[in-house]
């Protein structure tokens, strides 16, 4: 599957609109997914998937790397979530959202709450790195910084949430 999906992503790069349909279509999943930890409403996320196809599609070619196709729609739908999260002013959590996916879970709120306080950047790099399983060595790449300094961007966001837990008198998550 792994080789499938780079001929496929390197074939939509080169301006395959086939190519480019069945990477948004194997992609699909996690971007919703994506849409729906930072919208938390699913017809939010399926515009969100709707806005990021076509900006995807406009700047495809710009991407010099198939390997870093993913994560580079996960970093649009991010960046397109958080531009809708400004604009609503504040965040918010959706009860019936929260109820038909049975997270009514104290513990996730807290997390939800714990995560906005953290700056965009930040909030991607745990989202890559812990919600999509993103490598260390991957994100480098994608950001063009060196291993050891995602590392210690890292620690540095996970010290700010255990700080964050440890005043609020919290779980300890981190």
């Amino acid at each position: 599957m792994e080789l499938k999906s780079h001929e496929i992503h390197t074939k939509a790069i080169a301006g395959d609109d086939e190519a480019f349909l069945e990477m948004m279509q194997l992609h699909k999943e996690s971007l919703l997914r994506t849409a729906l930890a930072f919208l938390q409403n699913e017809e939010d996320a399926v515009e969100a998937l709707q806005e990021v196809t076509y900006r995807a599609y406009k700047n495809i070619t710009s991407v010099k790397e198939a390997r870093f196709v993913k994560t580079w729609l996960i970093r649009i739908m991010m960046n397109y979530c958080q531009d809708q999260l400004k604009h609503r002013k504040r965040f918010t959590i959706e009860d019936t959202w929260i109820e038909r996916e049975g997270l009514e879970d104290r513990s996730y709120l807290e997390m939800r709450e714990a995560l906005s306080t953290l700056s965009a950047e930040e909030q991607q790099l745990i989202y890559l790195k812990y919600f999509q399983e993103v490598k260390i060595k991957e994100i480098a790449e994608s950001e063009n910084i060196p291993e050891g300094t995602v590392k210690s961007r890292l620690h540095k966001t996970l010290r700010t949430l255990r700080a964050y837990f440890n005043d609020k008198g919290g779980s300890d998550y981190v």
